[in-house]
């Protein structure tokens, strides 16, 4: 069965700023991929090309088979129309380091819009998988809350509900805890921890060493735009191969 996310040789340049140099990656489906590396190393910038939220500048990103953001017809590539790229967007969840919730909307009005507006969900349907999804981020209580009621790890947790809302194949989480009070990441990773355990493919840039040790099926380490290091994550924290990994992961661990 061919990979969940398969991209191959991506490339993309901001003006003559290369951000990403060949990155090559599989992640198999059900799978969770943690990218680490230092800031600047391109890891957010791979996040936004996989929902083409950035487009790349050369190579390919597949999802589920389908070719991200454009469509290739006699060896060339042609960028999809934004309608066409937002329907493939939809299959693929993702969670910011801010929130991006809707101030004006209480918790549950957040999560049941994209299903209702988007998907043409009947509202009673919408709400009923809302409160379920509360339920499951441990916040069934918050429904009726707006976000400045809410901390900021119930906010994030609520943008998870969110975007799980859509029925993603895939969950793009990019940093999703760097934003917050320490005492409040461990609710949001234990939020992620039983998605993947629900057998979610995620794909997640963290400096949380913990949970992609213990989370991860497959750890990469990303730096100056390329693919250092990658494997089974207790083997690339405890004994990486590559210098570069030990210097960087020497500071943090």
């Amino acid at each position: 069965m061919s990979p969940m996310v398969l991209a191959d040789r991506v490339c993309k340049s901001f003006g003559a700023l290369q951000v990403l140099k060949g990155i090559s990656l599989e992640v198999e489906r059900g799978e969770v991929t943690c990218l680490i590396g230092p800031s600047g190393s391109g890891k957010s910038t791979f996040l936004r090309c996989v929902n083409h939220l950035e487009s790349v500048t050369a190579g390919r990103l597949y999802v589920d088979d389908d070719l991200i953001g454009y469509r290739e017809k006699g060896g060339k590539l042609y960028e999809l129309s934004a309608k066409d790229a937002a329907a493939q967007r939809r299959d693929i969840g993702m969670v910011f380091q801010h929130f991006n919730l809707f101030p004006h909307r209480t918790a549950l009005d957040n999560i049941i819009e994209a299903p209702i507006q988007v998907k043409g969900v009947v509202r009673a349907r919408a709400v009923e998988r809302g409160k379920d999804l509360l339920d499951q981020v441990g916040l069934a209580d918050k429904a009726s809350a707006y976000p400045a009621q809410l901390s900021g790890g119930q906010q994030q947790r609520v943008a998870i509900a969110r975007a799980l809302a859509m029925d993603p194949k895939l969950m793009l989480f990019d940093e999703p805890t760097s934003a917050l009070d320490p005492e409040l990441v461990g609710d949001v990773l234990a939020v992620m921890r039983n998605l993947a355990k629900d057998g979610m493919t995620m794909v997640v840039v963290t400096h949380e060493m913990g949970f992609a040790r213990e989370v991860a099926d497959q750890l990469v380490f990303m730096d100056a735009g390329k693919v250092v290091e990658k494997g089974d994550p207790r083997e690339v924290l405890n004994s990486p191969q590559h210098e570069r990994t030990q210097s960087f992961l020497s500071k943090l661990l």
